[in-house]
């Protein structure tokens, strides 16, 4: 509809030309958007104020000009008004909306599918949570958001991959290792200092009562640096499964788990490494390497080898990054916790580096969660030990709550998650909100069919009878979805789409609340029944990219 009015904006400049009354015939892009207020009509446009420094006239001028011009030989057009400087609005009749309908039932699960990413090969990695402790709720909102963006953009015509960085090397794994390991020694008898910066989780002791269940004390007479090896592989391996498990009870799968300690075994980082460092983008001073990272806009230089000769976490991330492109990878997204901020520009440098486009990296910075109950802050700290599991979470108050409240807001703004309100069945609750309209709609249905009088086929006369300002108003709703996929999908924002569906759920209840469906008017029966059967369809569709049900009965 927006594409219509366009066109009969460009068409009417073009005409005015044509007839001597703007002097210009040259055509500036113009915006076609619907304005917030209803008594400002359907459709606005300010392409007035865009053209006035092309046509030499004022603003106001110009619109009288092309309102006169219009032409609407599919008659759309109710009226159109000129307002404040210049703009034009537009007020459709009631009738263009019906075909919405129509275009929602034949596409059905598609509707509000484009080809916008024509196949471009998309990554989406995320969560990618280091196996040192189980997830908590911070990692559940990202696993929520990277879910929902793969989904979207996978749904507008993107070739799209989700992985997981399993970061299974360096120092907080050896870290793991020692804090398992002084755990099972102390299982054994043996007195130990247990030191602030080891994990203080029961799970570090479940862990070690694993190992001496199997080993028994057969670490204590190894070399101490070989046991905790031992241990650190034994607790990454196990932590691992239970992420994924926890991550499958979520809702999340991923295409491909990929491990950073498979780029150390397969060569991978010392090649990377080596090819930079040929190219005099790796530098050494102090006895340890440096990538020349401000040649690319970040603020300083970064260590890749440490002088005594110990790899940093940047080191296999550029050559992580560079695997992806050899992949075929055309556009890689990565979800990271709001703290990884500053190490944006050093990633930027690398694939700059690497010979790619900076534009074909992308971050999405995911905010903490500040996770209450009934309004109390609930206390979390993973190395403490003291924090509520994403798994908890959703024992708690079920997946679809968990998902839907985590996409509430957009990532970048922190988040409050109140367990109670997750559990309650009320307005008051977002995602009961959205799901009680699905669920009501089935059971208009199931009533229907009781009655013997919910046969529903489209009928264009039925359709046309829906002429009620809150039928109207849910069409036009219904009209927006794909707008709002796709840009939903070009600026990687899934709390759009969470935002649409509460709007739609709005639109539902101020409809319902004030007419009756099953009317004992059959047509007009029939032409509601189509209108509330496209609206369930656009809720389910809706969840379904979010990774939330649409069930039928609440």
């Amino acid at each position: 509809m927006k594409q219509k009015i366009k066109n009969l904006i460009l068409l009417a400049v073009r005409s005015a030309h044509q007839k001597g009354d703007l002097p210009s015939d040259d055509i500036v892009e113009t915006e076609v958007d619907e304005p917030k207020a209803e008594a400002h009509g359907d459709f606005s446009t300010n392409i007035a104020m865009v053209m006035a420094s092309v046509q030499k006239m004022p603003p106001r001028k110009i619109a009288e000009v092309i309102t006169r011009h219009i032409e609407d030989p599919e008659g759309i057009l109710e009226k159109s008004e000129i307002a404040g400087p210049g703009f034009i609005n537009f007020f459709l009749k009631p009738a263009v909306w019906h075909p919405v309908l129509r275009e929602i039932h034949e596409a059905d699960t598609r509707y509000g599918a484009t080809d916008i990413g024509k196949g471009q090969k998309f990554q989406v990695e995320f969560v990618s949570s280091n196996p040192t402790g189980p997830l908590h709720v911070g990692h559940g909102r990202g696993a929520a958001v990277g879910d929902a963006v793969a989904n979207i953009l996978s749904f507008c015509g993107y070739d799209v991959q989700k992985e997981y960085y399993i970061n299974d090397s360096g120092r907080q794994i050896h870290t793991l290792g020692q804090s398992v390991f002084l755990r099972y020694q102390e299982m054994l008898g043996q007195k130990v200092k247990f030191p602030d910066e080891c994990y203080q989780g029961d799970y570090i002791r479940d862990l070690a009562a694993e190992i001496k269940s199997q080993k028994g004390d057969a670490l204590l007479g190894q070399p101490e640096e070989e046991a905790l090896m031992i241990c650190a592989r034994f607790a990454a391996e196990k932590i691992l499964d239970g992420i994924r498990d926890d991550l499958k009870l979520f809702g999340v799968e991923f295409d491909c788990w990929f491990s950073e300690q498979s780029l150390y075994d397969s060569g991978r980082v010392d090649q990377i490494l080596d090819i930079f460092r040929n190219q005099g983008i790796i530098y050494e001073k102090d006895g340890a390497l440096w990538f020349k990272t401000s040649d690319f806009g970040d603020e300083k230089d970064r260590v890749v080898v440490k002088n005594n000769g110990e790899t940093t976490y940047f080191a296999s991330d550029i050559a992580y990054h560079q695997d992806k492109y050899d992949r075929g990878f055309e556009r890689v997204v990565d979800v990271w916790g709001a703290d990884h901020h500053g190490y944006i520009p050093r990633m930027k440098a690398a694939v700059e580096a690497s010979g790619h486009r900076r534009d074909q990296f992308d971050v999405i910075l995911v905010q903490l969660v500040n996770l209450l109950r009934a309004g109390e802050p609930v206390a979390m700290s993973t190395r403490a030990g003291k924090f509520e599991t994403l798994k908890d979470v959703i024992n708690e108050v079920g997946r679809d709550a968990a998902r839907f409240i985590f996409l509430t807001r957009h990532y970048e703004s922190a988040l409050d998650f109140d367990l109670e309100v997750a559990k309650q069945k009320s307005n008051d609750n977002p995602v009961y909100y959205v799901q009680y309209v699905h669920a009501r709609i089935s059971s208009i249905v199931r009533k229907g069919n009781e009655q013997g009088t919910c046969e529903v086929s489209w009928d264009d006369k039925a359709v046309a009878r829906l002429i009620e300002p809150e039928e109207i108003d849910l069409i036009k709703t219904l009209a927006r979805y794909p707008d709002v996929l796709a840009g939903s999908a070009k600026s990687m924002e899934p709390h759009r789409v969470t935002y649409y569906l509460m709007d739609l759920a709005s639109a539902f209840h101020a409809y319902y609340n004030k007419h009756r469906v099953l009317t004992d008017d059959p047509q007009l029966r029939c032409g509601r029944l189509n209108l509330v059967l496209a609206v369930q369809k656009v809720i389910r569709n809706g969840l379904t990219l979010l990774g939330v049900s649409a069930p039928d009965t609440m």
